[in-house]
Formats: C-alpha cells, sequence, structure tokens
C-alpha cells in the first residue's frame, strides 16, 4: 500500500496565533487532497501546529503554503528530494509563485486541487509525474468531504468552505487571484450534510464572504442558517463577511439562531481617501459613517464584529495611525485585528511595490518569512519604515491592555447581550494579543 504523506508547514519564527488552541484551524486544503486519493493509499499528516516535523517514510509527499511558511516548506521538501522520494507542493504561494516553488518540489499544482489532484496521483502511478499542473475554475457541487479524521484532535474548531471567489479585487487580496473573481457557492444540501458530519461544536466558515454578492447569494445564505437550525446542529461558529451582512435584519437573526458569535469584516481604515487608495469600493460604496450603524445592527442580533484594520496604507502617517487605533478602541468593534499592509505576491500591490522599488525585503525565497503581516517589508510613502513599525507597536500596546481588553468585553455584553458572544470576542482579543506579543519581540 502506497503512503501519501501531507504537510502543513508552520513559519518557526513566528508563534503569536499558535499560542492558543482557539486560534488554530485545521489545514482544510490537505483533508481534501486526502479524500480527493484512492482508497487504496496510506494517508498521513504531518501538522507543525502541533508537532515538530521528524522523518517518516513515504511514497509520495504533498506540502502547502502560505507565503511566510514557504521557506519552511521548501527545508521540508529538500528532506525528501535527497531521498529521492517526490514532492508535490501546491497552495496560494506556490500559485503565484510557480517558478521559485519549481525549484525546490518535483510538480506544482497551481490553483485550486479538486479538479486535478486525481490526475496528479494517476500520473505518480505511472510514473510519469508531471512537473505542473494547471487547474481550471470549476463549479463546487459535488465537492468531497475533507478527511477530518486524519487532522490533529488537539484543534478547538473545525473549519467548512461554502463558496469561493470575489468580484472585489482588491489591490492588497490574493483572493481573486487564486480562486477567481467569479462568486462560486455549494449547494446547501451538499453542505449541510458536511456539517452533520463534524463532530467539534465549534466552528470556522473560511469563506471570504459567507453570504455573497447579490440577492441570489444573499437567499442561499438565509436558507442555509434556517436549514441548521431545522436540523438543530448546535453548533457555536464564525465566519467572515463583508458589510453587507448587516444590510438584511432576517438573514442576521436566522444566523444568530443557527449559532454565529462573530463575524469577521475586512473594513481596512475608518477615512475613505484610505480606503480609495487599496480599491476597496464596497466599504466606499457605503461610507465609513454607515460602519457603526452596521455594527448596531450586527450587535442586536447577538453578534460580536471582528474589524480588521490595516495600517501603513499609502497616505498612512504616524498622526493618521494614532487615529485609527483610537477609532478601534472607541468604536463598536469588538474584536480588534490590526496587520501591518504586506504586499503578498500574486496581489496589485506586490507588482505595484516592486516596480516602484520599495519592497525593503526583496532576497527570495529566504526573505519570505518576514511576510506575515506583522512586519514592515516595504517603504511607506508619508513615513519611514521605522516610524511605521513603531506606530504599530503603540497602537497594540494600547489596544490590547488587560483594562482596554476587559472594557471591550463589557461593552461587546451590553450590545449584543450574550455571553457566549462575549466569550467569543474575548478570547479572539487574547489571541491577538499574543500576535502583537510576537511583534514587539
Amino acid at each position: 500500500m502506497p503512503k501519501l504523506l501531507l504537510i502543513n508547514p508552520v513559519n518557526p519564527a513566528k508563534t503569536g496565533l499558535t499560542v492558543n488552541k482557539s486560534s488554530r484551524f485545521p489545514p482544510i486544503s490537505l483533508g481534501i487532497i486526502a479524500a480527493l486519493t484512492p482508497p487504496h493509499w496510506q494517508i498521513e499528516i504531518v501538522d507543525e501546529n502541533w508537532q515538530t516535523f521528524e522523518f517518516q517514510p513515504a511514497d509520495l509527499v504533498g506540502i502547502t503554503a502560505f507565503t511566510a511558511s514557504a521557506p519552511r516548506a521548501y527545508e521540508l521538501a529538500a528532506i525528501y528530494r535527497q531521498k529521492g522520494i517526490p514532492v508535490v507542493m501546491g497552495g496560494i504561494h506556490a500559485s503565484m509563485c510557480t517558478e521559485e516553488a519549481s525549484q525546490f518540489v518535483d510538480s506544482v499544482v497551481i490553483g485550486e486541487a479538486e479538479p486535478v489532484w486525481p490526475r496528479v496521483i494517476a500520473d505518480f502511478e505511472s510514473s510519469r509525474l508531471q512537473a505542473r499542473y494547471l487547474a481550471e475554475y470549476k463549479d463546487m457541487d459535488g465537492m468531497v468531504i475533507p478527511r477530518r479524521d486524519l487532522f490533529h484532535p488537539g484543534y478547538l474548531f473545525s473549519s467548512i468552505q461554502t463558496s469561493r471567489g470575489c468580484p472585489m479585487n482588491c489591490e492588497f487580496c490574493s483572493v481573486t487571484a487564486f480562486n477567481g473573481r467569479r462568486y462560486r457557492r455549494r449547494p446547501n444540501s451538499e453542505i449541510l450534510a458536511e456539517l452533520e458530519t463534524i463532530p467539534q461544536q465549534m466552528l470556522f466558515f473560511v469563506d471570504d464572504n459567507i453570504i455573497g454578492y447579490g440577492d441570489k447569494s444573499r437567499q442561499a445564505a438565509l436558507e442555509l442558517f434556517k436549514g441548521m437550525v431545522e436540523r438543530k446542529l448546535n453548533k457555536l461558529w464564525f465566519c467572515q463577511a463583508s458589510i453587507n451582512f448587516a444590510d438584511d435584519e432576517e438573514v442576521l437573526r436566522w444566523a444568530a439562531k443557527a449559532g454565529c458569535k462573530m463575524v469577521f469584516l475586512g473594513l481596512e481604515a475608518e477615512e475613505e481617501s484610505a480606503l480609495e487608495v487599496v480599491n476597496k469600493n464596497l466599504n466606499l460604496q457605503r461610507g465609513v459613517d454607515a460602519y457603526q450603524n452596521a455594527f448596531d445592527r450586527i450587535h442586536k442580533a447577538g453578534i460580536a464584529v471582528l474589524g480588521a484594520f490595516i495600517f501603513g496604507m499609502d497616505g498612512d502617517t504616524p498622526a493618521k495611525l494614532e487615529k485609527r487605533c483610537q477609532y478601534l478602541i472607541h468604536s463598536g468593534v469588538d474584536v480588534m485585528q490590526t496587520t501591518i499592509l504586506t504586499p503578498l505576491p500574486g496581489t496589485r500591490l506586490f507588482n505595484r511595490f516592486t516596480q516602484e522599488g520599495r519592497l525593503i525585503y526583496d532576497q527570495f525565497p529566504q526573505d519570505w518569512v518576514h511576510y506575515d503581516m506583522t512586519e514592515v517589508v516595504f517603504s511607506p510613502d508619508h513615513m519611514t519604515p521605522v516610524e511605521l513599525d513603531l506606530g504599530m507597536v503603540a497602537a497594540n500596546k494600547a489596544m490590547y491592555s488587560t483594562t482596554r481588553l476587559f472594557s471591550k468585553a463589557i461593552k461587546t455584553l451590553f450590545s449584543t447581550k450574550n455571553m457566549m458572544t462575549t466569550m467569543f470576542a474575548w478570547s479572539s482579543n487574547q489571541n491577538y494579543r499574543s500576535v502583537a506579543g510576537d511583534h514587539q519581540r
């Protein structure tokens, strides 16, 4: 029986999000790969979220990686290739940096794995593994259920995906480059059937926007939430969405009934000039003045708001960073997520900063370790890199003090009137405090 070893590498330089169990999420892509692999294969997942890598024999190795963990992926790939064991790499970084990845592995899967992985296995078994496999975008009906039995048992949250693709094309985001601009959604019957197989009560919907775009998508999300209630799935979950998540009180009400406790909103900035710079069009259409009304509607349903904001956009100054920090502290945002603008490969931002000669770390692949959104990797246009870094440190210190987090928790409890929602928000803020601590070391 041939053995497939699947590896989830972790950037060894950063530990912030791995400190707390509640901030670790299973590598769903590797679970999908395992489910696509024929049953006569033995499959094992080595997950560096939990265990330090130790060599074990395999006939074929599959590795996925985000950009910051790509150097670690290449390091592990070398161990197997030196022993004559073929290595296949996929995921967003390998898809965006195919030429680079091809130097370190035997085969690269470009794009979503479902259309091509059966062919990868067939080619390997026929001793004709190809150097590259390019996937075309497919509709999402008939997707396999990930092999969750292979995930480490320590994960508190399970994860599930209901859609892919985003039409927004923000300058800093690589989702469009990887999943395409067409919003594709799974049938509710298949999503609900998969949900019934998940043992964990706590759940993360990994979609970039769970309710999608337009009335058809909104209606599908509403029916999904109703289906979760009707089947008495008893899940507690959070999701990602755009600001339009707050548009429909019926959607909010049923999301809450289905167990939604928190929604991640990519707000990015509290002033429109910053949103214009990064092409955040949906937020611009609503206007930043509409943020608080959206928070209020979400809170009324008993759901917390995780507000994601970016520091270091063109036009930002030290004074604007302080203003953004104060907005986060005093607004209706329950969970404060801040990242430093990071030009990831595959984005228009990376291409622009490369052309403008603004990258500080450009010795690839080793410099990818810095591209984890907690380091300044480029030269800002209205301040120095040191000023941006110090502004981020000062903001983190102000936002994540124990006093501030207690105050946020009390506000969340008052506005949502839901203790479990408050606990979700409290735990998430603690996780982001761990990331901030990583940044300051």
